[in-house]
């Protein structure tokens, strides 16, 4: 049963899929827009985040940023819509630049394994695509919490790549495959911007605020002497097109202390997240875990839902 309700969905999505470009983005303009009117959980979560990473800004300037961050998340949705249910040769013709990509070339042909840290920038569904057209790899990811969202997860992101991507869910199991994959000179694919469960992750800041951080992606890359890159599909222009972009881990990335690890980590993502806010997933609870004695302990908790 969830095979079935999982390709009803995918049909649904495909019809989305079809729309023409300036169709979709005066669609995904309008759901942004509805959800800042009717006081929407993204609209909510979203106004929290900015009112802890930017409280240098005034009041209307973050309205303003608000309400482009939410149309920007819903051309974002609709546009993932469209990369799940489009042939991937087309879907990649929607990358126009491509910077930084001899990085890549050299630590795939190292063969000491790589890590590409994909932070919830842009389109990362892109991303995920143009990595399985350059060689396989393993994509570590959390499952939803529904059967039946999972199995579309799983069914949307096979595709054309079944054969090349390996999805592995964020477990025990899991982790020591990614380990082994690493150690065969594979490459491993991780959003390292996902709040950890709790025990898996270390606070450190990340736009000057205490953030729980994962620490399996430092504890891959100093076990493993992996190479870590950061990559991400930004939209530029009023059209379609992306630039994909490749750069370096900062040092200490792949330190065994936890602490120097997860900083590294969090400046690299939020060096990232700065180059245009309205691309960086404001809409999740990303400070939703705080440190022990903090005087917040859930800055969302007063939000419905907490």
């Amino acid at each position: 049963m969830n095979a079935v309700l999982a390709r009803f969905l995918h049909g649904l999505a495909a019809l989305v899929g079809r729309l023409p470009w300036p169709a979709l983005r005066r669609l995904g303009d309008a759901l942004g827009s509805l959800w800042l009117r009717t006081g929407a959980r993204e609209s909510r979560v979203a106004l929290r985040n900015l009112e802890l990473a930017y409280p240098e800004l005034l009041a209307g300037q973050r309205e303003e940023l608000r309400l482009r961050i939410l149309r920007s998340t819903g051309l974002q949705t609709l546009q993932t819509l469209q990369l799940w249910t489009r042939p991937h040769s087309e879907n990649l013709r929607l990358i126009e630049e491509i910077h930084g990509e001899a990085l890549f070339d050299q630590a795939l042909a190292a063969g000491r394994g790589l890590i590409v840290a994909a932070p919830h920038f842009g389109n990362w569904e892109l991303l995920n695509q143009w990595l399985a057209a350059k060689t396989p790899l393993a994509i570590l990811y959390k499952p939803p919490e529904s059967a039946v969202g999972e199995a579309f997860l799983r069914l949307v992101r096979a595709n054309a790549d079944a054969d090349r991507v390996t999805q592995v869910r964020a477990e025990g199991a899991g982790v020591r495959q990614l380990y082994k994959r690493l150690q065969a000179g594979g490459v491993v694919g991780i959003l390292p911007d996902q709040q950890p469960k709790g025990g898996d992750g270390a606070f450190a800041p990340f736009f000057g605020v205490q953030a729980s951080t994962m620490t399996l992606l430092g504890r891959l890359a100093s076990r493993s002497g992996a190479a870590v890159l950061f990559a991400w599909c930004e939209r530029i222009g009023p059209g379609p097109g992306h630039a994909l972009r490749i750069m370096p881990a900062s040092p200490g990335i792949d330190s065994a202390d936890a602490a120097i690890a997860t900083a590294a980590l969090n400046a690299d993502v939020e060096r990232i997240a700065r180059r245009d806010p309205t691309q960086y997933q404001w809409t999740y609870k990303r400070f939703k875990a705080q440190p022990a004695g903090t005087a917040v302990s859930n800055p969302y908790a007063d939000l419905e839902g907490g």
